[in-house]
């Protein structure tokens, strides 16, 4: 299938410092064409809602009130970054010791490098952010920094294309939020790249926000060097349609990974998370739990593959995929990938689809708690193994530490 008429010819002409880019993404999309249900991570996709992200604006929003001045307090020594398609995030900002910005030849030599060694450099979300993305904010990451806080926003329908790169350098260490928030029916294009130097750490939150009208697209490559660890967790609720995709790669083993998500839907939302890990030198290990809640009418995806080739001898990964259905009209789809080629690994997956139990919420109603409050209790529960972990207290501050599930409050 073709990408929707004139589309591409309507775009504005490629410039600044990502127009080689821009170039490439489009030329890529015009060969690709439009996603179908025939390739296999798109089966399960209502591809209706992706085309209608190509019915939004893409017109400059320097003009638009912005929605940055309601956003909660940021705590104190933590620099927040707002990115919002109406001026350079950095503008007027002063970065911390041990954060620079990137330019020039650096910038260049680093653009598009992870993407490349995660194998995902052409995958068709990634080649839309490439060819929409008139902004990358770029940053080097040496030492023991302040932590921060990426917030992007999006409103009055329109599609908000946002791109990060960090060099997170030997030895350094950060802790990273990235609120992705959303109204109006407006989407998000996300693409960030993240380099792990040997030895580094980087403890990274991703918060997604939608008013259940919005479109999400958000794609992570993460690239970690030798004894580096890279900590992901995932909140999204509120998106009418969603895909988030991490692609993480140990490129010389030795490395620790985690990854977890917490995926809630509702009303008739889609939401797919695809996640995809590959070790490609000994040692490496993973932990990952990707939880979903659906209720009403929605339809959760999961789709978690692991790569082992022979070089990855003495890998350690897990992979826990846990449902929970709140309705009978709500579906779930889940399917772990495992490719194992080395001999010498310890891998294990497993996957669960259930509901609220019964003998739990008769237990509590014994106690004299309502039916709305026990499931509640058992919801809270559910999600605070994940909304625990986001880092910077993000789900106190943004969310008030509960979640609207299905017309209960967690």
């Amino acid at each position: 299938m073709a990408m929707p008429d004139g589309w591409l010819t309507q775009l504005p002409a490629p410039a600044g410092t990502l127009e080689p880019v821009q170039r490439r993404g489009r030329l890529a999309l015009a060969e690709q064409g439009f996603p179908n249900r025939k390739q296999e991570s798109w089966r399960l996709t209502d591809l209706t809602r992706l085309e209608a992200l190509f019915e939004l604006s893409l017109s400059d929003q320097r003009n638009l009130p912005s929605p940055a001045d309601s956003l909660p307090s940021v705590p104190e020594q933590v620099l927040r970054l707002v990115i919002d398609g109406s001026q350079d995030p950095l503008q007027g900002v002063t970065l911390p010791a041990g954060i620079s910005q990137l330019e020039g030849a650096e910038l260049q030599q680093a653009l598009g490098h992870t993407l490349s060694c995660c194998r995902c450099a052409s995958d068709w979300p990634v080649e839309l952010n490439q060819g929409v993305s008139q902004q990358i904010l770029a940053l080097r990451i040496r030492g023991n920094v302040p932590p921060v806080e990426l917030v992007m926003l999006a409103a009055n329908a329109r599609l908000v294309p946002t791109r990060v790169l960090l060099l997170v350098e030997e030895k350094a260490e950060l802790e990273l939020l990235q609120v992705v928030s959303a109204q109006g029916q407006a989407a998000h294009s996300h693409l960030i790249e993240i380099h792990l130097g040997q030895e580094s750490k980087v403890n990274h939150g991703l918060l997604a926000l939608g008013d259940g009208q919005e479109a999400l697209l958000a794609n992570l490559a993460v690239e970690q060097e030798s004894r580096s660890h890279y900590s992901l967790v995932s909140v999204t609720q509120g998106w009418s349609f969603g895909r988030l995709e991490p692609s993480v790669v140990q490129v010389d083993g030795l490395a620790s990974t985690s990854i977890h998500g917490l995926s809630v839907t509702a009303a008739d939302e889609q939401f797919a998370v695809h996640t995809a890990m590959r070790f490609e030198g000994p040692e490496g290990t993973l932990d990952q739990v990707q939880k979903t809640i659906a209720a009403d009418r929605s339809h959760s995806i999961f789709n978690g593959a692991i790569q082992v080739p022979r070089p990855a001898q003495r890998t350690n990964a897990s992979q826990l995929s846990r449902n929970l259905l709140l309705s009978g009209r709500a579906r779930v789809d889940a399917k772990p990938e495992l490719e194992i080629v080395a001999d010498d690994v310890r891998c294990t997956h497993g996957a669960t689809v259930t509901q609220l139990q019964e003998d739990q919420l008769f237990y509590l109603r014994s106690r004299g708690i309502t039916q709305s409050s026990a499931a509640a209790l058992l919801l809270r529960g559910y999600c605070k193994e994940v909304l625990d972990r986001l880092p910077l207290d993000a789900s106190k501050r943004w969310l008030g530490g509960s979640l609207q599930v299905g017309g209960v409050t967690s």
